[in-house]
């Protein structure tokens, strides 16, 4: 966990409202440059390149310089300054609490000598705990967002989430996290009276493990 005063100055560079402007484009357009992300804030190009490397600074945005995708070689022009979100989490507790610790020795634990019967018990505590926020919010989204995920919806209709709540976790303990994750999102589909099998755990580079389709997979294809 990071000391408080560290990352209470992370966080603060998210009190200013265009940063969080800045910041939101980002998250849903990682690797965009100044000029984009200026276009999208309705701000100008000097004014977002000020922000932007004030959030960098902060180390809440990473940098580096790129062509266009398909750009290369003579005439191809200068690499553009792009912009990505950082994966690590910010958190601040006055006075310090290091929850994320204890949930580590909690998983190590289950993980390395966890009966059977243990993991079945989390798996159906975690689908307990979906349904309930599935029940709780008239829409996916919501019901997605109150736990911490951050859902897209793809071109092909399907609900990825950027962030995985507990990618720490899942980097030290993956299949036995994700597999939680996975009973927990089944059932916010199943609180909500949709199909749970229409979450499938499909880990892919960028996203949370689990994929929610517009339909459930046919088992037989």
């Amino acid at each position: 966990m990071q000391e408080p005063l560290d990352a209470a100055v992370e966080v603060s560079a998210l009190s200013e409202p265009v940063r969080r402007r800045l910041y939101g484009y980002l998250s849903d357009h990682p690797g965009a440059t100044r000029d984009e992300a200026a276009r999208a804030a309705g701000i100008s190009r000097t004014l977002a390149a000020y922000h932007l490397d004030r959030l960098a600074g902060a180390g809440l945005l990473r940098v580096n310089y790129a062509r266009p995708s398909g750009r290369g070689g003579p005439g191809a022009g200068r690499p553009a300054k792009r912009y990505w979100p950082v994966q690590d989490e910010v958190a601040v507790s006055i006075p310090p609490r290091d929850y994320a610790l204890m949930a580590r020795l909690f998983v190590e634990a289950v993980d390395a000598v966890g009966t059977p019967q243990l993991r079945a018990l989390l798996t159906s505590i975690a689908e307990e705990e979906g349904r309930a926020a599935g029940a709780d919010h008239a829409e996916l989204e919501a019901a997605l967002r109150s736990r911490g995920y951050d859902p897209v919806l793809t071109d092909e209709g399907d609900v990825e989430m950027r962030n995985c709540p507990f990618h720490r976790l899942a980097e030290r303990n993956g299949p036995l996290v994700c597999g939680v994750n996975h009973a927990l999102l089944r059932g916010v589909l199943a609180g909500r009276g949709d199909n749970p099998d229409c979450a499938e755990l499909a880990p892919g580079p960028g996203r949370c493990c689990v994929v929610i389709h517009p339909s459930a997979p046919d088992a037989g294809g």
